[in-house]
């Protein structure tokens, strides 16, 4: 994506064109590694490389699901913190999974192509992505606003072809956009509802419209949950109702600081679910050091909360908690960064 573009939207940009590049190449030039590679050998590491673990996701129980835990089983890839299901098409398939969640609080659920096996001619990727709303960069607070402030990112280089618009699949709504680079001779088709205070993206890339067209018919075959939709998919139901900023003064009736051993400079967001007695119940670390899970969670379960009430009744609240120092936010882009 351009220089204008907002980084998040930028990296899944980059990594779609990087993996239609490699598609372009795979049958003129061998390969070493990568996607799409014709070596099935991997590089070896070097033997005299002391490897360490940095900030990395992690959660406080291995039972709660957490927004990374999709996987794909018998072509169905599944989700159970998001609660949906999508169906890949025959001869599509996953061959990595994401990287972690970014500190603002991105994430690379799936990334699908066609199978080495597949007989179509036309290649393509489907990347499905979302964005925690409690932590995001950008100036949006649903799927909605954040849809429209990518198209005003866009750069000058890019061809808005379809502007946001609401579309019905499976059952549900959608915000659709579509857009193309005319150098590259490339499409993106972006599909975007809500859930869980997460903007839960479906990225097709292709030189292909019509196969695009055909995949996203396809998603009819999706099941979501009930609550998902581009302003709506706040939670509640059978999942917590999820509420920004929740860890108010007014809300914390306890709190005990974490303390560190160690002095770091990295934000920590953390995800809390809280019980209806207040409680803290679990903790979903997106980016922290090891020793900065240890002090955050011994410090976390001691806190108490103000239940919360709906209907008058308590209920479990989804919430998130900055520690160390936040990102700095993007602002509003120009309005004539787009080019119609």
């Amino acid at each position: 994506m351009g220089l204008n573009m907002h980084p998040r939207f930028s990296r899944s940009l980059t990594f779609v064109c990087f993996s239609i590049s490699l598609i372009a190449h795979a049958q003129s030039s061998p390969q070493s590694g990568g996607d799409f590679s014709n070596n099935p050998q991997p590089n070896a590491l070097p033997s005299d490389v002391l490897l360490v673990k940095g900030a990395w996701s992690g959660a406080s129980d291995l039972v709660t699901p957490v927004p990374e835990g999709g996987r794909v089983a018998n072509n169905v890839f599944s989700n159970q913190y998001f609660g949906f299901t999508y169906t890949l098409s025959p001869d599509w398939t996953q061959k990595y999974v994401g990287p972690p969640p970014s500190d603002s609080g991105y994430y690379v659920l799936a990334q699908i192509r066609p199978a080495e096996t597949s007989k179509g001619t036309s290649r393509g990727s489907i990347l499905i992505v979302a964005q925690d709303l409690f932590f995001t960069l950008a100036p949006a607070g649903n799927a909605l606003e954040l849809i429209n402030y990518n198209k005003e990112s866009l750069d000058a280089d890019y061809k808005v072809e379809q502007p946001p618009t609401l579309v019905r699949i499976a059952n549900h709504s959608f915000v659709r956009f579509d857009y193309g680079s005319p150098v590259a001779e490339l499409h993106w088709h972006v599909l975007a509802t809500q859930i869980r205070c997460h903007i839960v993206e479906f990225v097709f890339t292709s030189r292909d419209t019509k196969l695009v067209e055909s995949l996203i018919q396809e998603m009819s075959k999706m099941t979501l949950p009930a609550e998902a939709g581009p302003i709506s998919g706040r939670g509640g139901g059978e999942v917590p109702v999820c509420i920004k900023d929740y860890a108010r003064d007014e809300n914390v009736l306890e709190r005990v600081d974490p303390v560190f051993g160690q002095r770091r400079f990295n934000p920590a967001p953390v995800r809390i679910i809280i019980d209806e007695q207040g409680k803290v119940k679990h903790i979903h670390f997106l980016s922290a050091f090891p020793d900065q899970v240890n002090a955050i969670t011994d410090a976390l379960f001691q806190w108490r909360f103000r239940p919360y009430l709906r209907d008058g009744k308590p209920v479990e609240v989804e919430t998130g908690i900055m520690f160390g120092r936040a990102p700095r936010p993007a602002t509003t882009p120009s309005t004539n960064a787009a080019t119609e």
